[in-house]
C-alpha cells in the first residue's frame, strides 16, 4: 500500500483511479514500478497473477503522457495473443477515456480498414502482437508515427523469451529504438520466473540500465486434494463432482485430452465449455464469457488460460494429471483465490507416479525454485526471416545494406562474424534470390515458398502449415484440424469445441474443411505436436530429491501417503543428486537402468551420445527419468555404460554438437531458406542446448547400483 505515489499522480489520473476504481493508494507492485519506470531506465515487474501488474505498467506511462504533453503513439502494448489484447482493451479504456487519451488496437482480427488511424492522428496508445507490429514498420505512411513513441509495455513476457517469436520482438524493439531515434523505455510484465535478471538483461540489451520490481505473494492458505484413480471413467466422475455448481477451470496437458475430457462430461456438467489454441477466436471467447456471470460455469482448457487473460471469481482449480513445470503449476494454481480468498487446486491422477509428480512440484513452488528462461543463442531462422523481409521491402537492396542493417542488430551481434554474408551467399546460389550487379531482388524459389498474398508469410516466425480450418456451409469458422488426422481419421466424426462435427468436404487450395454438426461419436481428434514435451528439469530433480529422502515434505492423508509409500518403494535406495546404473536379468543379455532424472529431452541427447560411445546397433529407450538399455550384454553392462557416461562427461560442447545430426529443414519456418551447418548449429545450440546439458550432466556423480533394493555404492 503506498499513498505518497497516489498524490504525486496527475489530477486526472488520480481522478481515476479514486473515483472509478475507488482506490486512495497503490499496491506495492504498482508504487515500486512507478518509481522505478520514472528513473527512465527499462523495468521488469514480476507479480502473480492478478497482482495489478497491468495497472503498475499503466500508472507511470499515462502520467507521463498527461504531464508532459505527450502526442503520437506514446506507448506500445505488446501482447503475445490477440485474445489477451481483446481482454484488455476495456481496461486500458477505462483509463484512457475519462483522461482524454486514444486507443488503436491493430491485429490479424482486426478488419483491415480499421487497422489504420488519419494522417497526423496517430492514437496515444496501439495495443499489438509483434508480428502486427512488423508489418506496421513495412507502413512507411503510419510506421514514422512510432518515431514520438516513448514507452513499450511487453505483457506475458516469459512467455516470448526461450521461443523465436522471442528473439523477433527483441528485434522489433530495436528497430524501434532506430525509428525512434532514442532508446524507447521497455517495460516487461511477467509472471514468476527463475532468472528475473537474466531475463532482464535479455530484454533489455546491451549498453540499457534495468530493474527487477519482483512482489511476491504474501503468504496464505493454499488448499490442495488429491484423488488417485486408475480408472478414466471414474476420474470423469471425479472431476464431475468437483466442479459440480461451482466456477472452475479444468487443466488438461493436451488439446487432444481437453476434448476428450469435454465430451466424456457432456451432459453431467452444465454450462460446460472447451478451450483451447486450435478452436476459434469467437468459440473461446464465449467460453471466457461464461465465468462472467454469477452462475456456475466450467471450462475445460490447456495452457491457453494460463496468461494472463481475465475469467473472474474461480471457486476451484482442477488440474488432470501431472502438471509438467513449476511455472505451470503457478499459473494455474494462481487462477484461484484470486479476490483474496485461499485458492484451492484438486489434482485428479491416474497412478501413484503422477501423484509422486505432482507433490515434487509443489515442494519446488513453495522452495521458489521456478524453471530458469533460456532465450535462443543461435536465431538463424528469425536472421533469414529479416533478410528475405529487407529484399521484400526494398525490392532492390544491396548485400552491404542487408548486412549493416540486420546484421548490426543486437540479437545478432554473438553470431560468428560474417554470418550474414554467408547466408546471402547461400540464398542468392539456391534461388532465393537473385542478383542484378550488386543489388539483390527476390528469387524463384522466394516466391515460390513464401511470396503468397505479398509475402504474408515473412511477418512472422511462428512455424504454420499442417492445420485446416474447420468452417460450416455457412461460413462460421469452428476451429482447426490436424491435416494428418483430417487424412484419415476425420471422415469418421470428432467433437471439436465439446460439439460433435462430421467433416462433408475439403478445398486444399485454400486450406479448410468444411463441417456440419453430427452424431455423437467415439473419433478422437488429434494434432501433430499437440503431446506435451515432457517434464521439466527442475520437476525430475524435485522427483529425485522425494525420492532421495523417500518421503514428501507435503502434509497427505493417508491413502495419498500409502500411494507415494508404494511408489517410492518401487525405486532402489537413491541419493538426492546423481545418476544410479544398475543391470537386470541373467545370462549373457542383461537390460541396464540409468535413472538420470534430466528430463526428456536431456535424456534424449544422453541416449544419442551413448549410442556414439557404445555402437550405433546398441538400443536405448528413454523417457523423463530414465534410460533402459534392453539386452545389451552378459554381467558386467552397468559397468559399460557407467564408462560411456564418463566419457560423455569428458565431452567438449563442440564435441557434443558434432555428434548431432543435421535436423530435416521442416523442423523450421524458413528451414529451407538455411545452409545445412546453420541448421545443426541451431539444432544443438537451442534445440538441443548442448552448452546446459554438459555443464549438468558433467557434474553428475555417477553410481553403480548392485540391484534393486540394496544400496547404492559411489562409482569410481
Amino acid at each position: 500500500m503506498d499513498s505518497e505515489v497516489f498524490f504525486g499522480l496527475h489530477e486526472a489520473l488520480q481522478d481515476v483511479l479514486s473515483h472509478r476504481l475507488g482506490w486512495s493508494h497503490l499496491r506495492e507492485v504498482q508504487a515500486r514500478t512507478y518509481r522505478a519506470v520514472r528513473t527512465g531506465r527499462d523495468v521488469l515487474a514480476i507479480a502473480p497473477t492478478a497482482g495489478g501488474k497491468t495497472e503498475a505498467a499503466l500508472i507511470p506511462v499515462i502520467d507521463a503522457i498527461l504531464k508532459e504533453g505527450l502526442s503520437g503513439v506514446a506507448c506500445l502494448y505488446i501482447s503475445p495473443l490477440k485474445a489477451l489484447i481483446n481482454d484488455q482493451e476495456e481496461r486500458f479504456l477505462s483509463f484512457c477515456i475519462p483522461t482524454g487519451l486514444d486507443l488503436k488496437v491493430w491485429h490479424g482480427d482486426v478488419p483491415r480498414g480499421d487497422r489504420s488511424w488519419d494522417d497526423g492522428e496517430p492514437p496515444h496508445f496501439l495495443m499489438i502482437t509483434p508480428e502486427s507490429l512488423e508489418v506496421l514498420m513495412g507502413e512507411k505512411a503510419l510506421a514514422g508515427d512510432l518515431a514520438r513513441t516513448r514507452f513499450v509495455i511487453v505483457d506475458e513476457l516469459h512467455s516470448f523469451v526461450e521461443s523465436e517469436r522471442g528473439a523477433h520482438l527483441r528485434i522489433l524493439l530495436d528497430r524501434l529504438d532506430a525509428l525512434a531515434g532514442s532508446p524507447v523505455q521497455r517495460i516487461g510484465l511477467s509472471a514468476t520466473v527463475g532468472n528475473p535478471a537474466g531475463v532482464l538483461a535479455w530484454f533489455s540489451g546491451p549498453r540499457r540500465g534495468g530493474e527487477v520490481v519482483e512482489v511476491l505473494q504474501p503468504p496464505r492458505e493454499k488448499k490442495f486434494s488429491f484423488s488417485v484413480q486408475a480408472d478414466p471413467k471414474r476420474r470423469t466422475q471425479v472431476v464431475a463432482g468437483l466442479v459440480a455448481g461451482k466456477k472452475a477451470l479444468v487443466f488438461v496437458n493436451s488439446r487432444a485430452e481437453a476434448e476428450e475430457l469435454g465430451r466424456a462430461l457432456r451432459g453431467t456438467v452444465g454450462h460446460l465449455f472447451v478451450h483451447h489454441s486450435s478452436l476459434s477466436p469467437q468459440m473461446r471467447k464465449a467460453a471466457e464469457e461464461s465465468l462472467e456471470g454469477s452462475e456456475s460455469a466450467c471450462i475445460i482448457c490447456t495452457s491457453t488460460l494460463e496468461l494472463g487473460i481475465d475469467i473472474g471469481d474461480l471457486d476451484i482449480v482442477v488440474q488432470v494429471g501431472a502438471p509438467a513445470s513449476v511455472s505451470s503449476f503457478l499459473q494455474r494454481m494462481g487462477r484461484g483465490g484470486r479476490r483474496g480468498g485461499s485458492p484451492y487446486m484438486a489434482f485428479v491422477l491416474p497412478d501413484a507416479w503422477s501423484l509422486l509428480v505432482s507433490t515434487a512440484v509443489i515442494e519446488s513452488a513453495r522452495k521458489k525454485r521456478v524453471e530458469p528462461l533460456i532465450p535462443k543463442k543461435k536465431p538463424y531462422n528469425v536472421l533469414v526471416q529479416q533478410v528475405l523481409l529487407a529484399v521484400l521491402r526494398n525490392r532492390r537492396t544491396t548485400a552491404a545494406r542487408i548486412e549493416r542493417e540486420t546484421g548490426a542488430l543486437p540479437v545478432f551481434c554473438d553470431l560468428p562474424a560474417g554470418t550474414v554474408r554467408e547466408l546471402i551467399a547461400f540464398l542468392a546460389q539456391e534461388g532465393f534470390l537473385v542478383r542484378d550487379g550488386e543489388f539483390l531482388m527476390s528469387g524463384p524459389r522466394m516466391e515460390a515458398l513464401y511470396g503468397r498474398s505479398q509475402g504474408k508469410d515473412l511477418y512472422s516466425v511462428i512455424q504454420g502449415g499442417g492445420e485446416l480450418r474447420a468452417v460450416t456451409p455457412d461460413g462460421e469458422q469452428i476451429g482447426r484440424l490436424d491435416a494428418r488426422f483430417v487424412a484419415g481419421k476425420g471422415r469418421e466424426g470428432f467433437s471439436l469445441g465439446g460439439r460433435d462435427w462430421t467433416l462433408v468436404g475439403r478445398d486444399d487450395q485454400h486450406g479448410l474443411v468444411v463441417v456440419v454438426p453430427g452424431k455423437e461419436t467415439n473419433g478422437r481428434a488429434f494434432w501433430t505436436g499437440g503431446q506435451q514435451a515432457g517434464l521439466s528439469p527442475e520437476v525430475c530433480r524435485s522427483v529425485q530429491r522425494i525420492l532421495g529422502r523417500g518421503r514428501t515434505l507435503l502434509p497427505l492423508g493417508p491413502r495419498e501417503e500409502e500411494e507415494i509409500a508404494s511408489c517410492i518403494a518401487s525405486f532402489p535406495p537413491l541419493h538426492p543428486r546423481g545418476i544410479h546404473v544398475w543391470e537386470t536379468g541373467q545370462g549373457k543379455k542383461r537390460d541396464v537402468v540409468a535413472l538420470t532424472f534430466l528430463s526428456r529431452g536431456r535424456n534424449a541427447l544422453l541416449a544419442l551420445l551413448a549410442r556414439t560411445v557404445l555402437g550405433e546397433r546398441t538400443k536405448v529407450r528413454y523417457d523423463d527419468i530414465s534410460l533402459l538399455f534392453p539386452r545389451v550384454g552378459g554381467p558386467g553392462s552397468a559397468d559399460r555404460v557407467l564408462e560411456a557416461f564418463r566419457k560423455i562427461q569428458e565431452m567438449s560442447v563442440s564435441g557434443i554438437g558434432a555428434a548431432i545430426p543435421v535436423p530435416h529443414p521442416s523442423a523450421w519456418k524458413f528451414g529451407a531458406a538455411l545452409p545445412p551447418a546453420f541448421l545443426h548449429e541451431m539444432a544443438a545450440s537451442d534445440t538441443w542446448q548442448v552448452q546446459e546439458f554438459a555443464e549438468e550432466f558433467g557434474s553428475l556423480p555417477l553410481y553403480r547400483v548392485q540391484a534393486p533394493g540394496e544400496p547404492a555404492g559411489p562409482g569410481s
